[in-house]
């Protein structure tokens, strides 16, 4: 999300920070590029000149002109601008009172208000805890009740029964009923997808709110849609008493206006964004983290977070024992690739780390793809156990096996095979220099995490790692040794 934006912004911020000294008309000539940035991402008119007008204000003065890192300084000014854009702070569910909270979803039709209630019941019942039961209020379109159930079962998360004939106001008393009943803590109601410009479905949404008395109602709005997905908001928020917004299809969305938009023009802050197809594909929107994301800054912590989530602690120790012994064979590089999949691949990496163009670049150009770990994991399987053992028993008759096993070619086979004698080249001066202490010095950073497999111009200290993450070692500069040889077409 935001690559267009991220894209134009970087281009403007590099050339101020380029610069020993700045002056008011440099600034001014800044913040135009950043004002046609912004309008092309398809954020709101009035959104953008007033925020282009209180950034200009703050970057002219003299503090920031005079000081000893200009462009450093107007860049923070931008961020934190941003933020203040995007909501300042994370606005997660009210769910603090006299159990069943009550969580209303509404929303035009196809916007993925179905899926989006079977995420977010998902990540209630798994992250917060919660008892959590779903009741479909759609008997407008075919088999909606019914998705509704197969989703709750793919969740783990209970639906109330279908009663076929039964009106929405009706299903909404009997979901009620039935929480209270059976102790649950949260109900969810999935409402029928409408046009906003049909009065009679808003009527029965206004119905359903006054039966229900939801503590969240909560618009799912399609980002792709645009600066229409602001309107919408407006529309909705004129029949019922809003409480956020779940902008859908964000990883979708290069632009990004919809979200950058949506809290200015309405008042009602973002509380969740889809990033995927996958009933986990939905994260809590975080302001700072997002404003970095687009700045190019990148979002580590995001990124920390999903690791401590997909990690298997067993693998992590085993593999940090095997680290300070200056040990790593081809099937703890498999494990690694295994663990980066999980986190999303490639592109979900890239979106969070920072300093990493190599492969933003290579990813844009079609170079490369989530598919290149695929590919990666098919050559090391192709290999016997022995093999990944010992990799220097793969003579040219076994990598052409290998290579033809995996589908892949012998070329592709000795890149990973370089990769792999690099990184066990530092595993050897990390045992010399002290075991993970050694690494930490070598690196930089403190770990050798993930976020090293990707590079990291820009990531913690010198870029090597991420701290805690025990995983590939990259080096400062970039990609580790053959990781970009392994992206280049081929």
């Amino acid at each position: 999300m935001f690559e267009s934006l991220s894209e134009r912004l970087g281009g403007v911020f590099d050339r101020l920070r380029g610069r020993g000294a700045l002056n008011e008309s440099d600034v001014r000539e800044a913040m135009r590029e950043v004002r046609v940035a912004l309008l092309e991402a398809d954020v709101a008119l009035p959104v953008v000149r007033q925020f282009v007008e209180k950034v200009t204000e703050q970057a002219v003065g003299q503090q920031v002109l005079r000081s000893v890192t200009p462009g450093q300084q107007v860049v923070k000014i931008v961020n934190d601008a941003l933020v203040e854009m995007l909501g300042s702070e994370a606005s997660d569910l009210n769910l603090d009172v006299t159990p069943p909270a009550i969580v209303m979803m509404v929303g035009l039709q196809g916007s993925g208000k179905t899926t989006t209630t079977a995420k977010i019941a998902k990540r209630l019942s798994e992250k917060g805890r919660k008892k959590v039961m779903m009741a479909s209020l759609d008997v407008n379109r075919p088999a909606a009740q019914e998705q509704l159930a197969v989703l709750g079962t793919q969740a783990s998360v209970a639906t109330l029964p279908i009663v076929t004939g039964q009106q929405p106001v009706d299903i909404a008393r009997r979901a009620l009923q039935a929480a209270k009943l059976q102790g649950f803590d949260v109900l969810m109601l999935d409402t029928a997808g409408r046009l906003h410009v049909d009065q009679a479905l808003m009527e029965e949404m206004k119905a359903v709110a006054a039966v229900a008395e939801p503590e969240e109602i909560l618009l799912v709005v399609d980002a792709l849609t645009g600066q229409d997905a602001v309107n919408v908001a407006k529309s909705f928020s004129e029949q019922v008493a809003l409480t956020g917004v779940v902008l859908t299809r964000m990883d979708g969305d290069a632009r990004g206006g919809a979200a950058l938009s949506m809290r200015a023009v309405t008042g009602k802050p973002i509380k969740f964004v889809g990033t995927g197809e996958k009933l986990d594909g939905i994260e809590l929107f975080q302001p700072a983290r997002v404003a970095g994301r687009i700045l190019g800054m990148g979002d580590v912590v995001s990124l920390v977070e999903k690791a401590a989530e997909t990690i298997k602690v067993e693998e992590a120790e085993a593999l940090a024992a095997r680290m300070a012994k200056g040990l790593f064979d081809l099937n703890d590089l498999r494990n690694q690739l295994r663990q980066m999949s999980r986190m999303g691949g490639l592109s979900g990496l890239a979106a969070m780390l920072p300093g990493i163009k190599q492969v933003k670049q290579a990813m844009a150009s079609g170079a490369a793809d989530d598919k290149v770990l695929v590919r990666m994991d098919a050559i090391i399987g192709s290999m016997t156990p022995k093999e990944r053992a010992k990799p220097e028993l793969l003579n040219a008759k076994r990598k052409i096996r290998v290579a033809k096993g995996s589908g892949t070619t012998v070329q592709d086979v000795n890149k990973l095979l370089k990769m792999h004698q690099d990184m066990s080249t530092v595993m050897k001066k990390m045992k010399k220099m002290g075991g993970l202490k050694g690494l930490a010095g070598l690196l930089g950073g403190g770990g050798g995490g993930l976020g090293g497999l990707l590079g990291g111009g820009g990531a913690p200290p010198a870029g090597g790692g991420l701290p805690g993450l025990p995983g590939m070692p990259g080096n400062p500069q970039g990609l580790p040794p053959g990781f970009q040889n392994f992206l280049k077409k081929r």
